[in-house]
């Protein structure tokens, strides 16, 4: 939801709510200022009605309403009678327009006719309190969806006007590319927080891009330094190795020491992958034929499956293509596949299957492997002194790059499963 549409939502409630107090605390005032106004009128009526009563006495002999909107009855003279005050009460009384009865404001009073007391009841039609409560009601209503369709117009065309500079920089960040030297240009506000804002985010942008430029000639000074003297040592080693002057123990011991070598070199060189990966330095996007990289990646694992006694199966069931870099997708599967191979038995096989969004990568195991930790770095899943625990680590981080899911399950054997997302692919 957006930012705009997440206040409209909570405004809108907030709205509800005191429209609805609102309305009720002017339901009873509006309530309140009716009967006080049907009071005065009543007051008002009884008033000329008595006085009518003294210039002509036979009205006091009305003792119904089916004539008038007063009665009269004469009562006896007494302490109550003497204290009695005028009482409002509301009512019903047969309407023959309505033939039903509806209700009415009723006023009592007592006055005094040549030393008689007489009761007065004065009437008058009020309104009905459950028609009064729907038209409210549907006014309240009406006015409350006019009102949220009128913040829907305003955040639309005049506060998205507003926000504007927040929305443009959300979408410059989206587009913004660390590799890339580029300058971020600011659209122009007079608002003080989007300023604000503006200033920071340009200054941390800054900040990583400097970081991630010292980062890389870090990973490339590594590569040189560490690579180069390695290399050295082992063909120093290897030449060593061939003097006439060395007994077997000699040479069982240079055998040792260059094998070391040839692992920390292996191990630095995975490394060094590892962080250009996670530094996007990978960026030769083309359009790949996954099935040819798998074929490629199987003719290059051959030979160690052979000498392991391993039988290799592809199964192609679909074409699958994707864009990427070609390098990175041929060391995701030599890596998947390798491990197969070596964590494999003799005389069994290791499966590959290419269907139509996923890849998966089959062998035979014992018992399942822990999935929390098989993908962290230097994670060794037997004792395999070769294994430097890291190839699957850099399976998972070029997996991550692509937005591939990249899965292990255990079913009477282990599958890795690289499935593609489907936009990746068009």
């Amino acid at each position: 939801m957006k930012l705009l549409n997440y206040t409209t939502s909570y405004f809108a409630f907030l709205l509800l709510l005191i429209i609805t107090v609102w309305a009720l605390i002017f339901y009873w005032q509006m309530l309140d200022e009716i009967y006080d106004s049907m009071d005065d009128g009543l007051e008002n009526q009884k008033m000329l009605v008595i006085q009518k009563a003294k210039k002509d006495p036979s009205i006091l002999n009305k003792i119904n309403f089916d004539d008038g909107y007063y009665t009269f009855r004469k009562v006896e003279k007494s302490d109550k009678i003497l204290a009695h005050k005028d009482q409002y009460r509301d009512t019903t009384m047969y309407m023959l327009n309505e033939d039903d009865f509806e209700p009415v404001r009723l006023l009592e009073s007592i006055f005094k006719h040549d030393d008689e007391y007489y009761k007065v009841k004065v009437i008058t039609s009020m309104v009905e309190e459950d028609d009064l409560i729907e038209d409210l009601f549907y006014s309240i209503l009406w006015l409350y969806i006019g009102m949220v369709v009128s913040i829907l117009l305003l955040n639309n065309i005049l506060l998205k006007k507003v926000w504007h500079p927040f929305y443009d920089l959300l979408q410059k960040l989206k587009n913004f590319n660390i590799e890339s030297d580029q300058k971020m240009n600011y659209s122009e506000t007079n608002i003080e927080e989007f300023k604000l804002l503006n200033q920071n985010v340009d200054r941390l942008l800054k900040k990583s891009r400097e970081a991630y430029v010292s980062q890389k000639h870090f990973i490339e000074n590594a590569s040189h330094e560490l690579q180069t003297p390695l290399a050295i040592s082992i063909n120093k080693l290897e030449l060593l190795l061939e003097s006439e002057h060395l007994d077997e123990n000699d040479m069982r011991l240079l055998a040792d020491g260059i094998q070391n070598l040839e692992r920390l070199s292996k191990f630095n060189k995975s490394l060094l992958l590892l962080s250009k990966i996670e530094n996007k330095q990978f960026e030769n996007i083309e359009q790949l034929n996954i099935n040819l990289i798998l074929q490629e990646v199987i003719d290059s694992l051959k030979d160690l499956a052979e000498l392991r006694g391993i039988n290799i199966e592809f199964q192609q069931n679909e074409e699958l293509f994707f864009k990427g870099n070609k390098d990175l997708m041929f060391i995701l599967y030599m890596n998947l596949i390798k491990n197969a191979i070596i964590h494999s038995s003799k005389e069994t096989a290791v499966i590959i299957s290419l269907n139509k969004d996923f890849v998966s990568v089959k062998n035979e195991g014992e018992k399942a492997l822990n999935s929390a930790v098989i993908f962290q770095r230097f994670y060794k899943q037997s004792g395999v002194t070769s294994s430097s625990g890291i190839g699957l680590a850099l399976a998972k981080a070029i997996a991550v790059k692509y937005d591939l899911a990249l899965d292990y399950k255990f079913k009477d054997a282990h599958i890795f499963t690289t499935k593609f997302p489907l936009h990746a692919k068009e």
